[in-house]
């Protein structure tokens, strides 16, 4: 661990500022159960955190009116838990209970989640680290330094996305249940607020992994805004992992639906354990509406979600599992009750 000077601000405001006096070597924490274990890993190094949870009305749970919205530094076990979001918005309320362990849920916020950096082996034990005396190059942690996992050990790797720099997964789930349902950001930054949807927040690796994000250094997410929508109702997310709980998905979905008796009028999927960042497959959309949601049809939804795959050495397994887990995901949110 290096050494560190650290500001609590009581406002958001406050936080930015300090990040202005700071400079680029100031991070944001809050509930620090992805930024504390990174900088154990030496893979952050930050020369000043502002800590933003003294910051009151930040953890708040809206769900009057026509939107959600969920302050930033609402615990995922809260929003998990919300009457409201379980009933109407199952496929937000399962993306944040089938994360982790409940003790991170219980410190983990919505708003650090999406920040969430990947489980890449060749990441956390990559360049500058070693392994049994073997020193393994990561673009993400040293730009231009290689991929170690373009031919090797990639079973956890990416099929959708990747490039020829990197193929790490994207590892949340909360994000992938989000862009399906069209949520946005609220943002505060020293240039003022604005607001982005959350599928903009994540960056292609292309030939610059490192670059994993579109906020500027001093943004701060301030609160996620879901629209309200009547597919909410019939929705899930289905998560595929190696054991049933603590694991990150080797393939998983967000399904929401809206239909008028067996036919799809709207249909909303997004992929996690498989992209390089959250995937909307708007293909298999598109191939749904208009039909009557069959095991055939959710089949072959699932073939058009994976369109454009590429498998690497040991992970062609994963196309098939994906295409599975949208086509079973689909039954699941078909049976429950509409809105």
């Amino acid at each position: 661990m290096r050494a560190f000077s650290y500001t609590r601000p009581d406002s958001a405001q406050a936080a930015v500022a300090s990040f202005a006096a700071a400079g680029p070597g100031a991070r944001y924490i809050a509930g620090g159960t992805t930024l504390y274990d990174l900088m154990k890993l030496d893979i952050e190094r930050p020369q000043h955190l502002i800590d933003v949870t003294a910051i009151k009305g930040l953890d708040a749970i809206e769900t009057g009116g026509e939107r959600l919205r969920f302050g930033a530094m609402a615990p995922m076990s809260a929003v998990a838990a919300d009457r409201t979001v379980l009933r109407d918005y199952p496929v937000l309320a399962e993306s944040l209970a089938k994360a982790a362990s409940q003790q991170l849920r219980n410190m983990a916020t919505v708003g650090g989640n999406l920040f969430q950096r990947t489980r890449c082996l060749y990441f956390r034990n990559g360049a500058g680290g070693t392994s049994a005396g073997t020193t393994y190059p990561c673009n993400k942690r040293e730009p231009g330094a290689g991929c170690a996992a373009i031919g090797g050990l990639d079973r956890g790797q990416a099929v959708l996305g990747a490039s020829g720099s990197c193929t790490a997964v994207s590892p949340g789930d909360w994000p992938i249940a989000l862009v399906a349902l069209d949520a946005y950001v609220e943002i505060l930054g020293d240039q003022g607020t604005r607001s982005l949807p959350v599928a903009d927040l994540y960056r292609l690796p292309g030939s610059t992994p490192h670059l994993e994000f579109t906020l500027a250094p001093d943004e701060i997410v301030t609160a996620i805004v879901v629209p309200k929508t009547r597919a909410g109702r019939r929705s899930t997310y289905h998560k595929i992992r190696d054991r049933e709980s603590y694991a990150f998905a080797l393939a998983s979905a967000a399904v929401a639906l809206e239909m008028e008796g067996g036919i799809v009028r709207q249909a909303r999927i997004a992929l996690g354990g498989v992209a390089t960042r959250p995937w909307r497959a708007a293909a298999a959309e598109a191939a749904l509406v208009g039909r009557t949601l069959t095991a055939e049809s959710a089949a072959a939804a699932g073939r058009a979600a994976l369109d454009g795959a590429v498998a690497g050495t040991h992970n062609r397994f994963k196309i098939d599992l994906a295409r599975r887990t949208v086509a079973d995901a689909l039954m699941i949110a078909a049976q429950r009750k509409p809105a």
